[in-house]
């Protein structure tokens, strides 16, 4: 049995597909995974043994800039991504059984499945990104802002915004491929079945009529990666530090030099994850470090706070292990989405501006830092689910055995 998995992103979108990439062949299934061809996911995958099929330019070429590309060139992008897609996807998937897809950039990916007659799934890492009545959608970069405030008004206006983008491309290539038309772009990527990797707890589906949401529980994998010598040493020198790391998103340094500020006011040495906008903070004191990728689920253990942009994959571990976080979102994708789970679960503070204040930050790292937040974290921490990625492996494998 074989399975196609696909997907495009920075590493939070490739690594929980990688989880479950590593589930599937446990199962002896074979898989494939459609992803940027960046290097660091070409040797992640090629040292599982997982093909890969490289689709798109490298996401890290893309988050060069300091700032989003314009409108005009981000709507370019995406057009020519759906091309791309319908190229590609037919060979990816042949002697396939099922297509396994995550995010709402795969625009192609049920029309292949479809002309294949095999099954499709679609996957969200956050509730946010499924239509409910109790949340907005979440920031599309690059598409207006709607001017209303009822969420089921706003996910109608945020549908009108994804057809205005892809129903033409899309019935295009569906034409092609004998395929009927679709009249509504962003319901036929989810299906009314999708499929939600994420914690119940740390962010759960709130039941609503409309969509029948299997969530799973995140697809994450055991990290037995040592941490390095020079950071087990700064971490044994003395007291836990607060970490500050905003992985691939490119923040402005003032944001972590900020934030750097912040925690040594409060007495706390810092850990400044370079990440892909290569912060390197360090200005010759000794309660500060610069460090490259390492393991989180590790290091965030042994920290005082985890100090993050709102990503689902940092916020899971960091509330897998314990970790009270400070979440300044950088106002993209999800990251407003998991600052507020942050804030309601009472696990740490999140920042209502990608520009905090100092003011702010003082605020944010006092509650952070309480004890009171730790011992909620570290509760918490304690029910974190951890096999979401199995879960989600066994229901697909048992989809596919009753359908053969």
């Amino acid at each position: 049995m074989r399975v196609l998995l696909s997907t495009y992103g920075t590493r939070g979108d490739v690594e929980p597909l990688v989880a479950l990439a590593v589930r599937l062949q446990e199962l002896d299934v074979d898989v494939r995974m459609c992803a940027p061809p960046d290097d660091e996911f070409a040797e992640r995958l090629a040292g599982l043994g997982v093909h890969l099929v490289p689709i798109g330019p490298p996401v890290r070429d893309l988050m060069r800039g300091a700032t989003l590309p314009s409108a005009a060139d981000l709507a370019r992008y995406r057009t020519e991504m759906v091309d791309a897609q319908f190229d590609i996807f037919p060979a990816a998937l042949d002697g396939c059984d099922a297509l396994v897809a995550a995010g709402l950039a795969q625009i192609a990916a049920r029309s292949v499945a479809e002309a294949a007659g095999v099954p499709y799934v679609y996957t969200s890492y956050s509730a946010v990104n499924l239509p409910s009545p109790h949340h907005a959608p979440p920031p599309r970069p690059g598409w207006p802002e709607p001017a209303a405030s009822d969420n089921r008004t706003l996910w109608e206006l945020d549908a009108q915004n994804v057809n205005a983008q892809f129903a033409e491309v899309l019935n295009g290539h569906r034409a092609a491929l004998g395929l009927p038309p679709v009249d509504n772009v962003r319901d036929h990527v989810l299906t009314d079945r999708p499929w939600l990797a994420a914690d119940p707890l740390l962010g759960p589906w709130p039941e609503t009529a409309g969509l029948d949401v299997t969530q799973t529980g995140a697809w994450t994998l055991p990290d037995e990666r040592p941490l390095p010598a020079d950071l087990l040493a700064f971490l044994d020198a003395g007291a836990p530090p607060v970490y500050v790391g905003f992985g691939s998103m490119r923040p402005s340094p003032d944001i972590a030099r900020r934030a750097v500020e912040a925690i040594r006011a409060q007495d706390h040495r810092v850990l400044v994850s370079r990440g892909w906008a290569d912060l390197d903070l360090v200005d010759g004191r000794d309660d500060c470090l610069a460090i490259g990728e390492v393991n989180h689920q590790r290091l965030f253990a042994r920290v005082a706070a985890v100090v993050h942009h709102g990503g689902a994959g940092t916020a899971q571990t960091a509330a897998r292990a314990g970790a009270p976080q400070v979440v300044v979102p950088l106002q993209l994708a999800d990251n407003p989405y998991w600052a507020g789970q942050v804030a309601a679960l009472e696990l740490g503070a999140a920042l209502d501006s990608p520009s905090p204040t100092a003011e702010s930050l003082d605020v944010a790292f006092k509650t952070a830092l309480a004890p009171e937040t730790r011992a909620r974290a570290k509760a918490l921490g304690g029910t974190i689910r951890t096999d979401g990625a199995a879960v989600a492996a066994n229901l697909l494998l048992g989809a596919l055995r009753v359908t053969r």
